[in-house]
């Protein structure tokens, strides 16, 4: 493993000779810029605007325009000239819990070495007090002219020195979260629990790979090899708006249970139980009822007389067939009332017609 930086950790009066080693690697597939009509190679050069020319690396400096407008160069040696104590030394700094740093603050991490045997009994100590305390050591260090914070913590029986980025780099989160108050529901807090454990149920870290890439070198060996192109189908897009909370728990439950077959502690959760709601009647049932109703009303009123006298002037049994037609229903209802009407008027004008007997 290839050395990164040679200094000392400096731990009181304690100097421990140590190299440090990049913990992590990144397995990008590099890609570089290409002329898509022909694939020739297309590469930045180092162009002088005042001289109107290529110049080559052993020339660049570093340079600031200020917001005036005028530019200053600073050399290599103004900057090796700038004062550094954590040039070639890891200071210690202070002993904290490591709740206390936030872990937005984490950069870069290296493996700690030691240089050479005699820094084996203090690296070993500053290691197992690490360990015994449950705390990390805040240190200082400058990497390639820069300086920033860092933490010393074990892993893996090994101490790790972890990059950081100053505290006043962190952005300030204010006004990111929902502003206004949401209140959850404690049957939709227990469902959320109950999906959070299916889905942490035998989860393994190492398990995970970075689908992507591998996906990125089959196109490329397939460009290589001058085959079709491997396609998979796109992944249906999930709802970028949530209209039923619980609804969708539920969904997410069921997938990860179906996911993850044979997890009792996980099937074994219960759903929350919801309020009954109130279900609307059917249109079709609510309008039944109402036509019934009514007709039961018409009967009350005087169905009795129309349906004696439609009998008689039609001459038909009153056990018809339901399956009139709405003309023949409308036609009889006609004829019943004239004929109702007809009997009440003769009946008046006799009554009429009938002189009184005198007192």
């Amino acid at each position: 493993m290839q050395t990164t930086w040679k200094g000392t950790i400096s731990f009181g009066l304690v100097s421990i000779p140590v190299h440090l080693y990049s913990a992590t690697k990144e397995h990008d597939v590099p890609l570089h810029q290409v002329h898509a009509k022909d694939g020739g190679r297309v590469r930045m050069k180092r162009y002088c605007e005042q001289e109107e020319r290529e110049v080559p690396y052993a020339e660049i400096a570093k340079g600031y325009e200020s917001p005036d407008g005028r530019t200053v160069t600073l050399t290599d040696d103004d900057l090796a000239d700038l004062p550094l104590p954590s040039k070639k030394i890891i200071d210690v700094l202070a002993f904290v819990d490591e709740g206390e740093i936030d872990p937005l603050m984490f950069s870069k991490a290296y493996y700690v070495g030691v240089a050479d045997k005699a820094a084996s009994k203090p690296y070993a100590l500053l290691r197992d007090a690490l360990v015994e305390s449950g705390q990390i050591a805040v240190t200082k260090i400058a990497l390639r002219s820069r300086e920033s914070p860092a933490v010393l913590r074990v892993h893996d029986g090994t101490l790790v020195l972890q990059t950081c980025i100053w505290p006043d780099e962190v952005r300030p989160a204010a006004g990111i979260a929902p502003e206004e108050d949401v209140t959850v529901r404690p049957q939709e807090l227990r469902m959320a629990r109950s999906l959070m454990e299916t889905l942490s149920e035998d989860f393994d870290l190492d398990q995970l790979h970075d689908d992507y890439q591998q996906a990125l070198q089959q196109v490329i060996e397939a460009r290589l090899q001058g085959v079709e192109v491997p396609h998979e189908e796109e992944a249906e897009a999930a709802p970028d708006n949530v209209i039923d909370l619980m609804e969708a728990l539920r969904s997410s439950l069921r997938q990860a249970k179906d996911a993850h077959p044979g997890r009792p502690a996980a099937e074994d959760a219960e759903e929350p139980e919801e309020e009954p709601e109130e279900k609307p009647v059917p249109r079709k049932r609510a309008a039944t009822a109402r036509t019934a109703a009514t007709a039961a009303g018409k009967t009350t009123a005087g169905g009795t007389a129309k349906k004696s006298t439609a009998t008689k002037s039609t001459g038909k049994s009153a056990t018809a067939k339901p399956a009139a037609t709405k003309s023949a229903t409308k036609t009889a209802a006609k004829t019943a009332t004239k004929a109702a009407t007809k009997t009440a008027t003769k009946s008046t004008t006799r009554k009429s017609a009938t002189p009184r007997k005198a007192s």
